[in-house]
């Protein structure tokens, strides 16, 4: 875009990470998350002796019904197919492609195979039913953690907005959406996504929080992994972010990640307004603190000083508050933390989506009476002991063309 300008800023002094502690550390999902992670404590010795007794369960099971040659064949068969789980998630931190513990989920796969065989052979099923089943968990492990993590893609994504002149007279205005890159290190997935924001080349870059996975948040590393991509992000109209989940990051953990970048700046409760050829830009950027209450306060609060007229974007890390949002007459709102579930199953989609509102909002283009939400899949993964893993479920960055209407006027 050939000019542009920054309108005078307005913002509040409430930080909300000195309100009350993250609501998320009391949550379900972050216990089971946490308990699991400390699992990868456990001796060597420890997890094998846990595969070789879930193989033996298997056993046991099909010497009720089977012959002992075929029991026997069975425990091999769970115990093989648990072995080759831990292996390969053993070798992704080795091969520089994810960083998560591998003991938890090793433990978990050897579990839910001692599961499924044990029913099988309780059940008169016959052994090649079994193998099967097996080879296609093994498929599943490593297409989850190996292959769909890395598959970054960019979803795009139109929208009129009110007031702003057509796209026959002015060229839509291009605003890349990025959410949840919670970088561990640099890897490839990283790396393709700096190359995917070069080749699009955005007039503004929006991001919605949680720079730093959660199990490296205060690792020096990690920090500058993260300032390495960060520092390569660039659009002629800016890139503006806002913190994630607290429990992640705080705002003043964000502020240590871009201090010091020019090419970056963060909105932690402010409205921010771009000139645009189109007509007025307005970003609003919230702390997302995950609890409703505050964040619902917040969000009146930023509205009694909203800019007049033009494209108004509610950035935010979660798409908890797409409701006010939309009472209040916001055009757009990008959220993220949800990462789309991250392992989907088929016909029932999320099993988690650590929001306010369920699967309501849990990924994807929801338009409402007044305003369009977004919440991203995300680009990186959850840490502490979750498994590096998506399924049906695959990062992307979302391409916003935001064009006026045929016959509209410049607001």
């Amino acid at each position: 875009m050939s000019s542009h300008g920054l309108a005078d800023s307005k913002s509040t002094t409430t930080h909300p990470s000195t309100i009350e502690a993250n609501p998320m550390e009391r949550g379900l999902l972050h216990n089971m998350l946490t308990y699991a992670d400390s699992l990868q404590a456990l001796p060597n010795f420890g997890v094998a002796l846990a595969l070789i007794l879930n193989a033996a369960l298997v056993g046991v099971c099909w010497a009720v019904t089977q012959p002992l040659e075929i029991a026997l064949l069975a425990a091999g068969l769970c115990l093989t197919a648990s072995a080759v789980d831990w292996g390969l998630l053993w070798a992704l931190p080795r091969t520089g492609r994810s960083f998560g513990p591998e003991k938890p989920s090793a433990l978990a796969l050897s579990a839910l195979r001692a599961i499924v065989l044990s029913a099988l052979g309780l059940f008169f099923a016959p052994l090649w039913l079994g193998l099967v089943l097996m080879l296609a968990v093994s498929i599943t492990v490593y297409y989850s953690t190996w292959i769909e993590p890395f598959a970054l893609g960019v979803t795009r994504e139109r929208l009129t907005a009110r007031g702003w002149k057509a796209a026959a007279t002015t060229p839509p205005l291009r605003v890349l959406h990025i959410g949840d890159i919670h970088v561990e290190r640099v890897t490839q997935r990283e790396r393709r996504l700096n190359a995917l924001i070069k080749e699009l080349k955005p007039d503004i870059i929006v991001f919605s929080g949680d720079f730093v996975n959660i199990s490296y948040k205060n690792d020096p590393t990690a920090e500058a992994a993260v300032r390495e991509v960060i520092s390569e992000w660039q659009a002629p109209l800016g890139v503006y972010c806002v913190p994630g989940t607290s429990t992640v990051e705080s705002v003043e953990r964000v502020q240590e990640f871009v201090k010091g970048m020019d090419n970056l700046k963060l909105l932690a409760n402010r409205w921010l307004s771009i000139n645009t050829p189109s007509g007025a830009f307005h970003i609003l950027g919230m702390v997302t603190t995950h609890n409703i209450d505050v964040d619902r306060k917040a969000f009146q609060r930023m509205m009694l000083s909203a800019p007049k007229g033009g494209f108004r974007l509610l950035l935010a890390h979660a798409p908890d508050i797409a409701p006010e949002a939309d009472a209040a007459g916001m055009d757009l709102y990008v959220a993220g933390h949800t990462h789309g579930g991250q392992i989907r199953l088929p016909f029932i989609g999320a099993v988690f989506t650590a929001s306010h509102l369920g699967r309501r909002f849990a990924m994807g283009r929801h338009d409402l009476k007044n305003i369009t939400v977004y919440t991203t899949r995300g680009v990186g993964l959850e840490g502490l002991g979750a498994p590096r893993a998506r399924f049906l479920c695959p990062p992307e960055i979302v391409l916003w063309e935001i064009g006026g209407a045929v016959n509209e006027k410049l607001a």
